[in-house]
């Protein structure tokens, strides 16, 4: 079973459909967005999580605020107010370069209608918001399985594979990025054991992860983020595949907090390390992984597990939700438009050249487009 964690629900009137991932795998619940606000609060929380289904959220987050618009506002206004939610919704989460790229793609696209028809009706801009926000979610569906096709192939049987965080279907509008390549691959017929990093202090492997290819009849181990060394010393590990929330022009790569640690082991260990991304998560406008903004989450995450208290009263916590990997430790990226081998400035961009106008991106500081 795939399931959808991210779904737009109706027409121009319609609300966003969202599964709180903070309560998996306990209840399965789903939660209705009808406003942005809404939105901003699944997205600062983790009910929605995941580069890939940010940035999707985030383009229907446009949509919802298009439907509080009134005719007498006039299509000049109504751009502003567009404007003012990208900014807003940009603010909930520094990280993921999706979100941003999504925000600014649907932007993009309501400017040229404006531009090209300033006598259009509201219901016709409120359509195409719509429009563009269903054409990103659909081209993530898709993107996720030629993601899985393309890197399907590293996935050996017999093999173990070691992945960190989710990269699965909960963390996109399709069957994920990193799990793709095990969903494609377990289609295939091949037969390997997932070992799933519990992910701490959220514990994403432990509850989502494994919840997702158990669903899948995928066989899954959980294991503690400390084990994932020894494990490979036994040479219990034949790859380690992980998704990502920001890939410099460079190939450095912004994930879950944990990933840098597991490339230095693999390379320990001379295990390949796979990146599993849409082009989209690519932030050409910036050189290397030193550029990309890293999230400082509450100190509440840290302090207590399941609200109970597990460190001193009082105690300073360092808590950010993301580390860089270096290039140089990844062996490959594995993209919808194919597998980026030993990824460096000029392999990724032969590999992005025919990037779309339309797929231009924007960078994390919200300010500045590029190609």
């Amino acid at each position: 079973m795939i399931v959808k964690a991210v779904q737009w629900i109706g027409g121009v009137d319609g609300y966003l459909e969202l599964v709180d991932q903070r309560r998996l795998p306990a209840e399965f619940v789903k939660l209705r967005c009808r406003d942005v606000e809404h939105l901003y609060e699944a997205i600062k929380t983790l009910t929605v999580r995941g580069a890939p289904a940010i940035g999707v959220s985030a383009a229907y987050g446009l949509v919802l605020a298009v439907q509080s618009l009134t005719p007498s506002e006039g299509l000049g206004a109504a751009l502003g107010d567009l404007a003012k939610t990208c900014d807003y919704l940009a603010s909930s989460r520094p990280t993921a370069v999706n979100l941003f790229w999504a925000l600014q793609r649907v932007r993009q696209c309501a400017d040229e209608f404006v531009g090209a028809q300033p006598k259009a009706t509201l219901r016709e801009f409120q359509e195409v918001v719509l429009a563009e926000a269903n054409a990103i979610y659909q081209e993530d569906v898709d993107m996720c399985r030629r993601i899985g096709q393309n890197g399907e192939k590293f996935i050996k049987d017999g093999a173990g594979v070691l992945t960190h965080c989710n990269a699965g279907a909960l963390a996109t509008a399709g069957q994920g990025t990193a799990l793709s390549l095990m969903f494609e691959a377990h289609k295939e017929g091949r037969r390997f054991k997932v070992y799933a990093d519990e992910t701490r202090p959220l514990l994403q492997g432990a509850r989502l992860t494994a919840w997702e290819l158990q669903q899948a009849g995928i066989d899954v181990a959980v294991v503690c983020d400390n084990m994932a060394g020894w494990l490979m010393k036994q040479g219990r590990i034949d790859a380690v595949v992980t998704g990502a929330d920001r890939i410099a022009a460079n190939g450095d790569t912004a994930n879950k907090i944990g990933t840098y640690g597991l490339s230095i082991l693999a390379k320990e260990h001379r295990i390949p390390f796979y990146i599993a991304a849409p082009s989209s998560t690519f932030d050409l406008g910036i050189g290397s992984g030193a550029e990309i903004p890293i999230e400082e989450r509450a100190r509440e995450e840290v302090t207590a597990f399941a609200e109970t208290p597990v460190t001193p009263e009082g105690v300073n916590v360092c808590n950010p939700a993301f580390d860089v990997t270096n290039a140089e430790d990844i062996a490959a990226i594995i993209t919808e438009r194919g597998v980026i081998e030993s990824p460096n400035t000029d392999n990724i961009a032969k590999c992005l050249k025919a990037v779309p106008d339309r797929d231009k991106r924007i960078s994390g500081s919200g300010n500045r487009i590029y190609g």
